[in-house]
């Protein structure tokens, strides 16, 4: 069964490599996250100012649009996932580059609230959702012993993505304004379309090869005796395990806080006395820091449990808002973008890690729908939580002390969330 399926999906890979194609799968697959960056928080947080001034709208209006449509896209984003386990990553991977770009033109046509809704709700559905989820589940389609580097190099993409969109936006917006600066946003998705569609294959199998580029026991790999890797769990049996909830709480928890952060930067900063440049610049050097540190965090999550690194790197995250607190120089404004970028690069890789470990390839694209759908909601409510305390107390410190107890529910929760176990007589 198995060999006739490997068979029929095709035995070769559409280009020949002299190395494992999981590689190069996992380059196009940081490429997708680095095109991502359209839809995320960091990106549009740099058009705020001008939507303000476009549309005489207030912080809190704008971060309220921001997150009914955020909230919107999270909720449906469970349907994406479904699509992906029925049609595969290749297609879907190109279909969301292609919304995404098309999302991104009309975000340059915007003329107010309403529009400006539905825009949001596009680029963070089809960009921060599916581009993200997508190459996620396709990279850990292709590893399983190499899994965690393989997912360390992929997530280099989305480092890259937040140290360069956000200058580069606001050099567009300065230079050509931020209508034309979607456009060219846009038109770059684009670029990407027709590689994604022939150079992804959803799986080693559909090209005649193993996970990690290993033999099978004959020495062929479509041979219909190579080992089973992992237990496949449905969705509906994650959803009965303690884990899955636990560690969805976990996803949750960063897309929350982080968001509500980044959305909020440069008015966060500004009454802090920080200009724009140096805040544009903060946003540049902690993707930079987190580059090295997610690229250790994929070797080391091989060698440890995954639950316990998690655990720890939410442990490290809580002093973040609270250095925050007190960045009122530039030096100060250093030490939490080098604390931020050492904690986000330690962690991103052990909660992109665990979905795989914990409940195998086969229905990956459903669970992992699901937990991104929780991420998505939680960065949905963080720009709103930051917004309405700042207008109700007039600064941001209670709520940036909040965010560290948050985070220290969060690491007591990671510790706990053990990989579940079949009960017996279940297969």
């Amino acid at each position: 069964m198995r060999n006739q399926a490997m068979r029929k999906s095709g035995s070769q890979p559409p280009l020949q490599t002299r190395f494992f194609y999981g590689w190069l799968i996992v380059f196009i697959g940081g490429v997708g996250v680095f095109f991502s960056g359209p839809g995320q928080t960091y990106s549009n947080s740099v058009f705020i100012a001008s939507y303000i001034q476009e549309f005489s709208l207030n912080q809190t209006a704008i971060s309220s649009i921001y997150s009914a449509a955020t909230l919107a896209s999270g909720l449906l984003l469970f349907f994406m996932g479904r699509l992906v386990d029925r049609f595969g990553r290749r297609i879907m991977l190109a279909l969301a580059a292609m919304m995404l770009g098309a999302a991104c033109f009309f975000n340059s046509f915007v003329t107010g609230p309403v529009m400006l809704f539905f825009g949001f709700f596009m680029v963070r559905y089809f960009g921060q959702g599916s581009m993200t989820l997508i190459p996620n589940t396709l990279v850990s389609q292709w590893f399983f012993k190499y899994r965690g580097r393989a997912l360390g190099f992929a997530g280099l993409g989305g480092l890259l993505g937040a140290a360069t969109f956000p200058p580069l936006i606001n050099w567009l917006i300065e230079a050509y304004g931020w209508q034309n600066a979607w456009r060219v946003l846009g038109t770059a998705l684009f670029i990407f379309v027709p590689i994604a569609y022939y150079f992804v294959r959803n799986q080693p199998e559909d090209a005649g090869l193993l996970p990690d580029g290993m033999k099978a026991e004959t020495g062929r790999p479509d041979d219909e005796h190579a080992p089973s890797l992992e237990d496949s769990w449905t969705l509906s049996e994650a959803l009965r395990t303690r884990a899955f909830w636990f560690v969805m709480i976990c996803g949750a928890i960063p897309a929350m806080i982080n968001t509500g952060i980044i959305f909020l930067i440069f008015p966060i900063l500004s009454d802090q006395g920080i200009d724009r440049v140096t805040t544009a610049f903060v946003l540049s050097l902690i993707p930079l820091v987190s580059f090295g540190c997610s690229l250790l965090s994929g070797f080391i999550v091989e060698r440890v449990k995954a639950h316990r690194m998690l655990s720890v790197t939410f442990a490290m995250n809580m002093v973040v808002p609270v250095i925050l607190i007190f960045a009122h120089s530039h030096a100060a404004v250093i030490v939490f973008a080098v604390a931020w970028g050492i904690s986000q690069g330690f962690m991103n890789v052990p909660l992109g890690v665990i979905w795989p470990n914990y409940y195998g390839r086969k229905y990956l694209g459903s669970i992992q729908g699901v937990t991104h759908t929780a991420g998505v909601i939680g960065s949905a409510l963080g720009p709103v939580q930051f917004g309405w305390a700042y207008d109700r107390f007039g600064n941001y410190t209670g709520v940036l002390i909040f965010s560290a107890l948050i985070w220290a529910g969060g690491a007591v929760l990671a510790f706990v969330a053990k990989p579940p176990r079949r009960k017996r007589g279940l297969s």
